[in-house]
């Protein structure tokens, strides 16, 4: 069995989720309206878990491996969900494409020692680079993602999420030294001048 990330919180428990998790996904969705009306300009969807469980990566995207994990508390419950994908777009490159945390422990620094944990898993496992996409105009998100030192990288406008068309920052964190002129030759689509 593959090692999953150290959350860094005692008692909580990392687990990958799939298709029989979709129920408690979805509950832990539903309580978390501010984020979904945030990226999606409203709450989650009734089959928001189903379809981000099922979701495959945009045309032309491929990766070695699609995680959903889910982090439990002592009671099971879910207090926060990843999604990542394994060298996506090109080798050594990780996309962050949800980490969401139950509002209940916002403000705890639990975010933070959550990312920290994926982040030393992503590096053990061959990243060199972090990847993630922030809605502009999520004004929690972009000041989190910058505090843990991500760099815009580019800016791409008339993406259509849920009922909305949002701006979005494409930013990145370089780890083990990997530089960023590495990565963007790597990544040509994330050039701040590519089509």
């Amino acid at each position: 069995m593959e090692v999953l990330p150290e959350c860094g919180v005692e008692g909580i428990r990392v687990s990958e989720l799939h298709a029989a998790d979709e129920a408690q996904l979805q509950c832990f969705f539903a309580q978390a309206p501010d984020y979904f009306i945030a990226v999606n300009g409203e709450p989650a969807r009734p089959t928001e878990a189903r379809e981000e469980l099922q979701s495959p990566l945009p045309p032309g995207w491929q990766c070695r491996r699609m995680y959903w994990l889910g982090y439990r508390d002592a009671d099971g419950q879910l207090v926060a969900v990843v999604n990542m994908a394994a060298d996506v777009l090109a080798a050594g490159v990780w996309h962050i494409g949800l980490l969401l945390v139950h509002t209940r422990l916002h403000g705890t620094g639990f975010a933070q020692r959550l990312h920290s944990g994926l982040q030393a898993w992503a590096v053990k496992n061959g990243a060199r680079w972090l990847r993630l996409t922030v809605v502009i105009g999520n004004r929690k998100a972009e000041r989190f993602w910058s505090r843990l030192g991500y760099v815009p990288v580019r800016t791409r406008a008339g993406i259509v999420m849920g009922r909305q068309e949002n701006s979005v920052s494409i930013q990145v964190m370089a780890l083990c030294g990997a530089g960023m002129d590495e990565y963007l030759s790597q990544v040509p689509r994330d050039r701040a001048d590519a089509p």
